[in-house]
């Protein structure tokens, strides 16, 4: 009888043993279960992260499954580009690199006041208050920014160079005069004249790839019913225009 309860108690054991999963294969069959329920459901950025992190924590701190996926879709998704398309990207990437150089003029020179950059469908756009240029009703830069117009045109030279197109605005009020007829006549002066001291300043710029116009008061951006407005309608614009647009083609 003792033989058989011992016989009995073995096989007991043996049965018992034998549906034990290690602690291991729990947490990696745990991990499958989420990586499941993750790709049947919409999670956003933040979620991922966080869920990402505790396993990662998990498998002793090492980079998270999650985190690999997301890089192998984001390399999939890059190698998906086309020609054109990456060659806009790098294009944009460029523009961002210059916009930073002026910015970091405008600083410097604490132009902040009167100076801005964008990014625009054309290139990068550099806005220039008339207000530090000009007088009232002239188109003669103010000898005291000359300088401030000779720095700017050693930030346009560039390889390989850009068609930059410097623009002249008015606000409605009128400047009839014995030297300007009209405000288109202003704008396009103002403008001509930055265009020869960042040509003329600078050996290095070719002149072929500028150019001058004015639009006078016929392409505000602001109201001229008040002081404020037309204020920001007088300026003068430094377009940098970019070499490949977004369907590929190139300037």
């Amino acid at each position: 009888m003792a033989k058989k309860t011992n016989r009995r108690k073995k096989e007991e054991e043996n049965i018992s043993e034998s549906w034990l999963v290690p602690y291991a294969d729990i947490l990696t069959l745990l991990l499958a279960l989420f990586i499941v329920l993750f790709a049947s459901s919409n999670v956003d950025q933040e979620k991922m992260d966080r869920m990402s992190q505790v396993f990662s924590q998990i498998f002793d701190g090492g980079t998270g499954f999650l985190d690999e996926q997301a890089v192998i879709e984001q390399t999939r998704m890059g190698n998906n580009f086309t020609k054109e398309e990456k060659a806009y990207i790098e294009e944009q990437e460029a523009l961002k690199e210059i916009q930073g150089q002026v910015d970091n003029f405008i600083a410097v020179n604490e132009l902040e006041n009167t100076f801005v950059t964008s990014m625009t469908d054309n290139g990068l756009l550099i806005t220039i208050r008339d207000s530090i240029l000009f007088d009232p009703g002239k188109a003669d830069i103010k000898p005291e920014y000359l300088p401030i117009a000779e720095e700017l045109s050693k930030i346009l030279e560039m390889d390989p160079p850009r068609y930059i197109v410097i623009t002249g605005h008015t606000d409605n009020v009128p400047h009839n005069g014995v030297v300007f007829n009209s405000n288109w006549d202003l704008s396009v002066m103002r403008a001509v004249n930055l265009l020869e001291i960042i040509v003329e300043g600078n050996p290095n710029l070719d002149p072929r790839y500028f150019s001058a116009k004015g639009y006078g008061e016929y392409n505000p951006i602001a109201s001229n019913e008040t002081a404020e407005g037309r204020a920001q309608n007088r300026r003068v614009e430094v377009l940098i225009q970019q070499l490949v647009n977004e369907d590929g083609t190139t300037n």
